[in-house]
């Protein structure tokens, strides 16, 4: 080994002995929970453990929640991605351009909503969503539309939980994307304008080429947050209106801290962590082939 290999190992050491402890070590263990019927009662006496091989996996298979829940999250994240990112970008976009004032001010009120607590912007949009008296149906009415149960009713449930998730994530890319903009060279702007250009042909070629890394990361977040929702609908609808929105990680809640079936909370962990693994790379070959990474 040189010495630039051992220095190399001296500074990486103490890195890869954090993410072995806090990663690794713990999805170990829940890998080997996930092959038992670690329960309440082996709590109470580790007599009652049992090793079932796959057979908290195949049970999973034949739980009508656990499709329920994975579809819900589905539909969160196919239609959630694009709404944040979408508006995190179109907003970015507007806030680069140079006529726009105060944009410091616009910015940190645009991600205000991304570090207030969950439970004090629940409150505001559980009153926002109200059937009788919540602000969205009396715009609405104005237009002589009838009053929608936004949280009572389950084809309304996901598309309320989904303005509340995307008005309280996207602020968060915003801020990145604002970042991206700032390093796209004026040149190649001026350039393109002077060729005649317009605003979607600048933004095709210059703009969207340039922050390509960093859409593939909001990208690939996004996909990561959708898929681990679980604050929102909990604290909105505690996963109802009929199921409706009970998430993958709901569901795997439920499991382990209102059953205390611990092995079975520990499959759906790996299924999720196997699901986001697959997406992440479908991502990054996507990315590799526009050139993104």
């Amino acid at each position: 080994m040189t010495r630039q290999e051992r220095s190399a190992w001296l500074f990486t050491t103490p890195v890869l002995a954090v993410i072995a402890l806090v990663f690794v070590l713990p999805t170990v263990l829940a890998l080997g929970l996930s092959v038992t019927d670690y329960s309440i009662y082996a709590l109470a006496d580790w007599s009652n453990l049992r090793f079932v091989g796959i057979g908290n996996f195949t049970d999973l298979l034949a739980t009508p929640l656990f499709w329920r829940a994975l579809g819900n999250t589905a539909i969160f994240a196919v239609i959630g991605v694009p709404m944040a990112i979408g508006t995190s970008l179109f907003t970015a976009l507007l806030l680069n351009d140079a006529t726009v004032r105060w944009k410091p001010l616009w910015r940190v009120a645009l991600f205000a909503p991304y570090v207030t607590g969950i439970v004090a912007t629940a409150v505001v949009w559980r009153f926002l969503l109200n059937t009788r008296f919540g602000l969205l149906n009396w715009l609405l009415g104005q237009v002589g539309v009838a009053p929608v149960d936004w949280l009572g009713d389950p084809r309304w449930s996901i598309p309320a939980i989904l303005l509340f998730v995307t008005w309280k994530v996207f602020g968060y890319n915003m801020i990145v994307f604002t970042a991206a903009l700032a390093a796209v060279p004026e040149e190649l702007m001026e350039a393109a304008r002077l060729d005649g250009a317009g605003p979607w042909t600048r933004f095709r070629h210059v703009t969207l080429p340039a922050i390509g890394p960093t859409l593939l990361l909001a990208a690939v977040l996004s996909v990561a947050g959708f898929l681990q929702l679980f604050a929102e609908p909990y604290v909105m609808t505690l996963g109802g209106p009929s199921q409706s929105t009970v998430t993958i990680l709901y569901f795997m809640f439920d499991e382990g801290f209102k059953w205390w079936n611990l092995g079975q909370a520990s499959a759906v962990a790996f299924v999720l962590l196997i699901l986001i693994l697959s997406l992440t790379l479908i991502q990054t070959r996507i990315g590799r082939r526009y050139e993104w990474l």
